[in-house]
């Protein structure tokens, strides 16, 4: 194999679905990672029907496409950060498996979506079991919110219970948002090393928007690209969404849009 080029710019592999409505999945992890400087390859997991009120339907991508996909990339590109997505089934967890292998020194950024913003289920008891056994233990960041800490986690009552669990599954670091919380402010905790490592607050905004774990995430996955540690690269990414929220705009007849390169305004 020739030797991959050094590349200025962070290249972030994202693995997720399509959203033919450019709030969530692959148009919102593209969009927030070029916000943050970096360029997004895009490996598409699922496609879906879907609006802005909820997904209608979900059809995975056959498994050796997406390895395919990125395997190309793999061999073309340095890959700085994988994003990991949407995947929609069992096969496609083991496919994403397969392709972490392949770069183990890559950080890996894990937005387990289990439920669409709207309430669809997009889950089940056999995907959330792949999901622990083959991901987890291959995640350097995971960016659950309150359910889907619930769903993951082996154990706990207590959202600190909840994390430590996942932390002794296999994730390195855990950051647990709170927009699911009934708390006056959203509460977001980064967890590693068996412990709470560091607490934001953010003021609750009025609206419910379409794609902002997507968007965290992909902030997230490009600040860690960059070379940025842990902490730093989780607070810019917080701040990065929050702005993008607060300056979201009603499109459809469901949730809001995130407006992701709002800084462009100012």
């Amino acid at each position: 194999m020739e030797n991959i080029p050094a590349s200025a710019v962070p290249v972030v592999m994202v693995l997720a679905g399509h959203d033919p409505s450019g709030g969530a999945g692959i148009q919102a992890d593209s969009e927030a990672i070029a916000s943050q400087g970096c360029h997004a390859t895009t490996v598409i997991t699922c496609l879906t029907v879907q609006d802005t009120c909820n997904v209608h339907r979900i059809e995975p991508v056959i498994d050796y496409l997406i390895e395919q996909q990125a395997e190309a990339l793999l061999a073309d590109m340095p890959i700085a950060a994988f994003k990991i997505g949407l995947l929609g089934s069992v096969a496609a967890v083991e496919a994403v498996h397969r392709v972490l292998l392949q770069a183990p020194d890559v950080p890996v950024i894990l937005d387990p979506i289990l439920a669409a913003g709207g309430g669809k289920n997009l889950s089940t008891d056999v995907l959330i079991e792949a999901i622990r056994e083959y991901l987890l233990p291959l995640t350097t960041l995971l960016t659950p919110n309150v359910p889907e800490a619930l769903g993951l986690a082996l154990s706990g009552s207590t959202f600190d219970e909840q994390a430590f669990s996942l932390l002794d599954q296999g994730c390195e670091y855990v950051l647990l948002t709170g927009t699911h919380a009934q708390t006056e402010r959203v509460e977001n905790a980064l967890y590693g090393d068996g412990k709470r490592l560091r607490t934001w607050l953010w003021e609750r905004l009025p609206e419910t928007y379409h794609g902002s774990g997507c968007t965290l995430a992909s902030a997230c996955a490009a600040n860690l690209a960059k070379g940025m540690d842990i902490s730093k690269a989780v607070a810019a990414a917080q701040a990065y969404t929050w702005g993008s929220l607060q300056a979201g705009r009603k499109i459809g007849r469901g949730q809001w849009m995130p407006d992701r390169f709002y800084w462009k305004q100012a």
